[in-house]
């Protein structure tokens, strides 16, 4: 395909990012924001979809595009049943469980809907790739010390199979034959082992496995959450915001901003100093415990996420994992505009075939 046009639709919880891509070339991206006092008014996540499409449309005409000129849709995935990692066109059975919240209602799931409305309104393709769901660990990874609770696949997928293809690359090496751990780290914090092509184990970084971070309480001492979850003040419900929300950074400073804790530590704040070494104490940690999976053979260590652009925690954890003896690759920043852009160009040139989503 000589000249693709590709719209990109990616929901958070307070802004819709957009971007157009002219095959790789990015040519427009915005960050809608959605204020508290606009969301107010819709009781429910999937009420808000008429209002965030609407502001999409209006974006795109005002940057001066057609959405008749446009090739094709792509849209984050939602949280989704545990897929293999690849392109998925829409589908009814996909816009049901994603409607419904059949695995989790996340602002994400917001995605693929607006998308397949305005692929049957312009009659074009619209596709997900990689959504947080993807689940090729192996079985061995899933096994938890407590019969009847499996370990889950939940990650940043579509960001580290980018950027892991894109480490490889510069290996002078396909994906399919290196073995890499990407480390995304964010508002939560995905340790993947990559390992020929496949993410065989990783921790849940939605529902909290691995290091704290930001937000997340991370893997925390099992007898004290049992009795914190016993000891009166906390509803079901109340107890997962804890842990994923309003763990952390937030639960120790009040706060999801690194760079803020990042510049205190610097400035000499004893506690800020504390709790950022302790969460990258965590990371190393966990880091290694993944090189074991790979019996330390390790093509690579990649860090990626918001937190990579900070030259302090790249630098410790270096320090750290030295011992590894791999090469060390960064990526800062989240790149899933991009990817989402370049595995939907794949598919429509032909060089990748898109997968079936069935419930």
């Amino acid at each position: 395909m000589k000249d693709a046009l590709i719209l990109v639709i990616n929901p958070g919880s307070t802004s819709t990012k957009i971007a157009i891509f002219r095959n790789e070339t990015n040519e427009m991206q915005k960050n809608i924001t959605h204020s508290s006092e606009e969301l107010q008014h819709f009781k429910t996540l999937f009420d808000q979809l008429e209002y965030r499409k609407e502001k999409i449309i209006d974006t795109i005409t005002s940057a001066g595009y057609s959405l008749e000129d446009i090739t094709a849709i792509a849209s984050r995935g939602g949280v989704l049943k545990p897929l293999t990692s690849g392109v998925y066109p829409f589908s009814d059975q996909m816009i049901d469980d994603l409607r419904t919240g059949r695995y989790m209602l996340h602002a994400s799931n917001l995605g693929a809907v607006i998308g397949q409305q305005l692929c049957q309104q312009y009659n074009i393709p619209g596709f997900i790739a990689d959504p947080v769901t993807v689940d090729e660990m192996e079985d061995l990874a899933r096994i938890s010390g407590l019969n009847g609770i499996q370990r889950k696949s939940i990650w940043h997928a579509l960001n580290q199979k980018h950027v892991a293809r894109k480490a490889s690359r510069k290996l002078r090496k396909h994906y399919e034959e290196v073995n890499l751990i990407v480390v995304h780290m964010g508002g939560g914090i995905s340790i993947g082992v990559h390992k020929k092509g496949r993410c065989v184990d990783v921790n849940n970084a939605l529902n909290g496995e691995g290091p704290f971070s930001s937000e997340r309480a991370g893997t925390l001492p099992t007898l004290g959450l049992v009795d914190l979850c016993f000891s009166g003040p906390y509803t079901h419900a109340e107890m997962k915001k804890l842990l994923a929300g309003r763990g952390g950074m937030v639960s120790h400073l009040g706060t999801n901003n690194a760079k803020d804790v990042e510049d205190q530590s610097e400035e000499g704040a004893e506690e800020p100093k504390k709790i950022m070494n302790a969460m990258i104490y965590q990371l190393a940690k966990e880091i290694g415990r993944a090189s074991a999976v790979l019996k330390g053979q390790v093509d690579s260590i990649i860090f990626t996420g918001g937190m990579a652009y900070s030259p302090v925690i790249v630098k410790q954890l270096k320090a750290h994992l030295g011992f590894i003896g791999a090469p060390f690759d960064v990526y800062p920043g989240e790149h899933e505009m991009e990817a989402l852009a370049s595995n939907i160009l794949q598919v429509l040139n032909g060089e990748m075939k898109a997968k079936s989503y069935e419930g």
